[in-house]
């Protein structure tokens, strides 16, 4: 939880004895324990899910982790920018620039209308 609340910075909402809330926009990000999670790994061996969050300016926030000593994978790319990183449980999370996301959603609509 603390990687939440103070690498990326997130404001937690609430907090119970197997899950936290936190801020998430308009939203908000609920991270829970995993119950296939023996203490060392979890049963799959392998990431399922990647929490990505949209924002303005990868780049920044990507240095801000290297400074905080996060490793981070940047990318640029015809789609998008991207930043994957990993929280302390090894769960894969990346930055991608909201403005070629927003683009995506409203090429994908004009697409499914014509």
């Amino acid at each position: 939880m603390a990687f939440y609340e103070k690498i990326l910075e997130l404001t937690k909402m609430f907090s119970t004895e197997n899950l936290t809330c936190f801020e998430f926009g308009s939203a908000y990000l609920m991270v829970e324990l995993d119950d296939t999670y023996n203490g060392t790994q979890r049963a799959s061996g392998r990431n399922k899910t990647c929490l990505r969050m949209n924002i303005k300016n990868v780049k920044k926030l990507a240095n801000k982790l290297t400074d905080k000593g996060i490793a981070v994978d940047y990318q640029e790319h015809s789609w998008g920018t991207v930043a994957k990183f990993y929280d302390p449980d090894g769960n894969l999370c990346a930055f991608k620039d909201s403005k070629t996301f927003e683009k995506q959603i409203t090429d994908f609509k004009t697409d499914k209308i014509q």
